[in-house]
C-alpha cells in the first residue's frame, strides 16, 4: 500500500511540473505582459511617425530635458530619441521588427504561455534584423535610415576582411541556411512548387480551350444552316436578338405552341449533325486530359511528409523534460563554505632534496648498484625519486633494498615502485618531514573537477605531482574502502559525499547512509528531504539498526529488479540512456516510467554488519555489487579490516575500485589491494587507489566537521522536497510463525526433538539433524512446531534460536498441561 502511494504522489508531482515554468506569480506576469504589449504598440507608432518627421525632430535629440521644445513625432520626444536609437544608430528599416517581437513576448506572459518557443522567435527574429540591416547598408547610399548605424558598420567591417563579393556570398549563405532550417525549403519542395504551378496553368490554359470551342459552333452554324432569313425560327431569332427578345417577352408568349414545336424541331434537325461531329472530336480529348490529370494528382508528395513523433511535438512545444523543475531555485553550496587551511603552493626545501638524494645513491652504492640518473617530484606529503640504474641491474636487487633505504633515510614507510608503470625508471616514495595539508576547498575548485562531464564525479584529493585526482564513480562501478582505525576513511567517506554534493541537482542522486557507529555520518540528517533516501515507515534516514539495514539492503534489490523492468519495456540497456529517452518525452509516465536518480549506497563500518546478520547482508550486498551498476545503484563500502571473511570472493570480485589507507600487515594490503605496498603509508590521509589496472598514491583531501555542518546547513535551510526519497517497501520474513498450531499435525518425533533442543539449550535444526539423524527439511519443520509451541524463540539471523524451556522438568510439566 505505501508503494501505491508513493507512486501516486510522485505521478501527482510529475503532472504540476510543467506548470511551474517560473517562479514569478501569474499577476506579475500579467502586468508584465500588458506592459509589454502597450510598449510595442508605441514603438510601432513612434517608428512610423519618425519617417515623416525624424529630419525635423533632429535638433532636439540632444536637448530632450528642455520642456519648451516640442517634437513632431507622434510619441513625442520619447518616440523621437527611441526611434533615433532603433532605426538610425541601430538596424534602420529593420528594427520594425522589435514592436512584434514585444507584442508576442507580451502576449506570452499575459497568457502563461509556455516560453520554450519565445526563445526560438527572438533568436530568429534577431538573426532576420541583423541579415536585412547588413544588406542594406551594403546596398544603398542612404544607409543610415535603410540599413542603420549598425548594419552600415557590419558592411564596413566585412568589406574590408572579405570584400565585396565575400559579403554577398556571406548573405546568401545566411539566407539559404534560413531558408532550410526555419521554412523547410529544400530542392525537391520547390521543384515540386514549379511543377505544380506549371499543371496548374496547362489545366487552365485547356478548360479555356473547352469554353472556346461551343461558341465557335454556335457562331458558324447559322451560316451553314439558314439559306432565306424569312426561314429563321423563333429559337434562332432569339439568340441573335437576346436583348429584344428579353424585353418583347410577351410577344413570344402569344406565338402559338405548334409553331414553337415545329420551329424547335426544324432547329434541331438542321443542327444536330454539326454538333454530332463536336462531341466526336472533343470526347476522346477529354477523356484523355483527364485521364492524365488523375495520374497527375496522385503524386507522391503526401507520402514523402514526415509526420513529427508526438514525442518530437511535446519537446518542440514544452522543450525537454527537467527532473530539476520542482527544485528549480536550488543553490549548490558555495567554494566559502569549505577552509582552505592556509595552504597555498608546496614549499621545497633543497636542503632535504639533496639530502634524501646523497642517502638513496650512497645506500645504493654501497649494494654496488650504479645510478645512471635521478629526478625528484615534490607531492604534498610524499616526494617521488624516479632513478634510472646503469645498465645490468636487476630490479630485484633494489627492490629488495626497501628497509636498507628506510633506515639510512631515517623515514617512516619508504615505498619502492620497481619499475614504474609506462616508464623506464624506478621509483622511490619518501615521506616529506612538514607535509602539506590538501584541503577539500583547493580539491574543489580545480578546474578538473568543475570542467569534469562525469555523471558522478569525486575528488580525491591530489596526486604526488600535486595534481586534482577526480574520477567517476559510475565507471567503477562500486568502491570498496580499507584501512586501520584514525588512517582517514570517515574523511574519505565525507569527501566522497561532499564532491557529490558540490556536483549533482538534488533530483539527480540520492544517498543511503548506513553507520552502525552512529556518530559518523549524523550530519547529513538535515539533508534528508534533499538528498537521502529511505524505507518509507523508517524515521530516522541515516540507518543505524542491523535489522533496518538488512530491510533496506533487500529494499535496494527490490528497486532494482523494478529498475530493471522499466528498462527492459524502454528497450534501453543502462540508466542513462534510460533518462535521456525519458527527458526527451519518448516514455509514458502513464506506464510507469519516472526520472530514475542515481542512489549511492555507503556503508561506514562493513565488518559490524557482517558479525551480527552475516549472509542476511552478504547476499544482497552480493546481489546489488554484481548487477546495480547498469541501473544507477552505486555501493560504497568502507571497513577496517579487509579479512576474508569480511571481504569474501563474491563481494571483492565485484569492487574492481579500490581505496587502501593505511594498514598493519602486509597480508591485509594484499587482501585490499592484491599486492603489498598500503602497509608502507603514513596515515592521515595518504592512500593508495586502484581500478583494477594501476595503483596510484594519492593524499585524500581534508574535510572537517565543521566543513561538513556548514555544507549540510546551507543545503537544508533551502526549499526542499515534501519529504525524503522513499524506497519500495519490504516486509521481513518470520520464519515459522503461527504455524503447525494443531497438536494433530505435530511431527511423529516432535516430543523426542523437544527433549534434545531443552537439554541441550540449544535451538538449531543442524542440531536437530545430527542427534535425530533427520534430514534438513524435517529439521526446519520440527523448529518451525516447536516455536510455534512456545518451546523455542523466533529466528534470529545467524544465531541459534532461544530455549525458553529450562530442563526437561519443566519440559514434562509443559506436555502434561497439554494434555489437560
Amino acid at each position: 500500500m505505501a508503494k501505491k502511494k508513493t507512486d501516486k504522489k510522485t505521478t501527482a508531482r510529475k503532472k504540476t511540473k510543467p506548470a511551474k515554468s517560473f517562479s514569478v506569480p501569474k499577476q506579475y506576469q500579467i502586468i508584465f505582459g500588458t506592459l509589454l504589449m502597450l510598449f510595442s504598440i508605441g514603438l510601432l507608432v513612434a517608428f512610423v511617425s519618425y519617417f515623416f518627421t525624424w529630419q525635423q525632430d533632429q535638433s532636439l535629440l540632444s536637448d530632450f530635458a528642455n520642456r519648451n521644445s516640442e517634437a513632431k513625432n507622434l510619441m513625442r520626444k520619447f518616440g523621437a530619441s527611441v526611434s533615433h536609437l532603433f532605426i538610425y544608430k541601430g538596424f534602420g528599416i529593420s528594427s520594425f521588427v522589435f514592436p512584434f517581437l514585444f507584442f508576442f513576448t507580451g502576449l506570452y506572459f499575459f497568457l502563461s504561455i509556455k516560453k520554450n518557443s519565445l526563445i526560438n522567435r527572438w533568436f530568429w527574429s534577431i538573426l532576420i534584423i541583423t541579415w536585412t540591416s547588413t544588406l542594406f547598408g551594403f546596398l544603398g547610399e542612404r544607409a543610415p535610415l535603410l540599413g542603420g548605424i549598425i548594419g552600415y558598420e557590419l558592411n564596413d567591417f566585412l568589406q574590408i576582411y572579405i570584400g565585396k563579393i565575400g559579403v554577398i556570398l556571406l548573405l546568401t549563405f545566411v539566407l539559404i541556411s534560413y531558408l532550410v532550417i526555419r521554412l523547410k525549403l529544400n530542392p525537391e519542395k520547390i521543384s515540386e512548387y514549379f511543377i505544380r504551378k506549371q499543371e496548374e496553368i496547362a489545366s487552365d490554359f485547356k478548360s479555356e480551350e473547352k469554353t472556346a470551342a461551343p461558341v465557335v459552333a454556335n457562331t458558324e452554324t447559322p451560316a451553314e444552316t439558314t439559306e432565306d432569313d424569312g426561314k429563321k425560327s423563333v429559337f434562332e431569332l432569339s439568340l441573335e436578338n437576346m436583348e429584344p427578345t428579353i424585353q418583347n417577352y410577351s410577344t413570344i408568349d402569344k406565338l402559338s405552341d405548334v409553331d414553337i414545336e415545329n420551329s424547335f424541331e426544324v432547329k434541331v434537325a438542321e443542327e444536330e449533325p454539326v454538333a454530332t461531329e463536336m462531341s466526336i472530336e472533343s470526347k476522346p480529348k477529354e477523356e484523355k486530359e483527364e485521364g492524365k490529370l488523375e495520374v497527375e494528382i496522385a503524386a507522391p508528395t503526401e507520402e514523402k511528409e514526415e509526420k513529427k513523433n508526438l514525442s518530437d511535438k511535446l519537446v518542440e512545444d514544452f522543450g525537454e523534460f527537467d527532473p530539476t523543475l520542482e527544485l528549480g531555485n536550488y543553490k549548490f553550496p558555495t567554494i566559502e563554505l569549505l577552509s582552505d587551511y592556509g595552504a597555498g603552493s608546496i614549499t621545497i626545501n633543497q636542503e632535504e632534496l639533496e639530502e634524501n638524494k646523497n642517502k638513496i645513491v650512497e645506500t645504493l652504492k654501497n649494494y654496488k648498484i650504479g645510478i645512471a640518473q635521478i629526478k625528484a617530484t615534490i607531492g604534498p606529503t610524499v616526494t617521488l625519486y624516479e632513478i634510472v640504474p646503469e645498465a645490468g641491474i636487476r630490479i630485484s636487487k633494489i627492490k629488495n633494498l626497501e628497509d636498507d633505504i628506510a633506515l639510512s633515510l631515517s623515514a617512516l614507510g619508504i615505498r619502492i615502485i620497481a619499475p614504474i608503470p609506462g616508464k623506464g625508471t624506478i621509483g622511490i616514495e619518501v615521506p616529506n618531514k612538514k607535509p602539506t595539508i590538501v584541503s577539500m576547498r583547493s580539491v574543489i575548485s580545480s578546474s578538473k573537477f568543475q570542467k569534469a562531464e562525469m555523471e558522478l564525479p569525486i575528488a580525491f584529493g591530489k596526486t604526488i605531482s600535486n595534481e586534482t585526482y577526480v574520477v567517476d564513480l559510475v565507471k567503477m562501478p562500486h568502491l570498496l574502502m580499507a584501512g586501520a582505525t584514525g588512517q582517514g576513511k570517515s574523511v574519505g567517506l565525507n569527501a566522497i559525499l561532499t564532491s557529490i554534493l558540490y556536483k549533482k541537482h538534488p533530483a539527480e542522486v540520492k544517498f543511503v547512509l548506513v553507520d552502525p557507529k552512529k556518530v559518523e555520518l549524523t550530519l547529513f540528517n538535515k539533508i534528508e528531504r534533499h538528498y537521502l533516501a529511505k524505507l518509507p515507515d523508517s524515521e530516522d534516514a541515516i540507518i543505524t539498526d542491523n535489522t533496518k539495514v538488512i530491510n533496506t539492503l533487500n529494499s535496494l534489490c527490490i528497486e532494482m529488479d523494478n529498475r530493471y523492468e522499466l528498462l527492459k519495456n524502454a528497450m534501453v540497456r543502462n540508466i542513462k540512456e534510460y533518462n535521456t529517452k525519458f527527458k526527451a518525452r519518448k516514455l509514458n509516465p502513464n506506464d510507469g516510467h519516472k526520472f530514475l536518480p542515481y542512489i549511492v549506497l555507503v556503508v561506514d563500518e562493513f565488518a559490524d554488519l557482517i558479525m551480527t546478520a552475516g549472509k542476511e547482508v552478504e547476499t544482497p550486498i552480493a546481489r546489488l555489487a554484481q548487477l546495480a551498476r547498469a541501473i544507477g545503484i552505486h555501493l560504497i563500502i568502507a571497513t577496517q579490516r579487509p579479512s576474508v571473511n569480511v571481504i569474501t570472493g563474491i563481494i571483492k570480485a565485484n569492487f574492481p575500485a579500490r581505496i587502501a589507507f593505511r594498514v598493519t600487515s602486509k597480508i591485509d594490503s594484499r587482501t585490499i589491494l592484491d599486492s603489498q605496498g598500503a602497509d608502507q603509508l603514513i596515515g592521515r590521509g595518504d592512500m593508495l587507489y586502484t581500478q583494477g589496472n594501476d595503483i596510484v598514491r594519492l593524499q585524500c583531501a581534508f574535510v572537517d566537521t565543521p566543513e561538513v555542518e556548514k555544507i549540510t546547513e546551507y543545503i537544508g535551510s533551502q526549499r526542499a522536497y515534501p519529504e525524503a526519497h522513499l524506497l519500495p517497501e519490504y516486509v521481513g520474513e518470520e520464519s515459522g510463525t503461527g504455524l503447525d498450531i494443531d497438536v494433530s499435525d505435530r511431527d511423529s518425533r516432535f516430543r523426542e526433538a523437544a527433549e534434545v533442543i531443552v537439554t541441550a539449550q540449544q535451538g538449531s535444526a543442524s542440531l536437530l539433524q545430527r542427534k535425530l539423524k533427520l534430514g534438513y527439511n524435517r529439521a526446519g519443520r520440527l523448529i518451525d512446531q516447536l516455536e510455534a509451541a512456545g518451546i523455542v524463540g523466533p529466528f534470529e539471523g545467524s544465531k541459534a534460536r532461544q530455549v525458553l524451556i529450562t530442563d526437561l522438568a519443566a519440559l514434562e510439566e509443559f506436555f502434561n498441561n497439554e494434555k489437560q
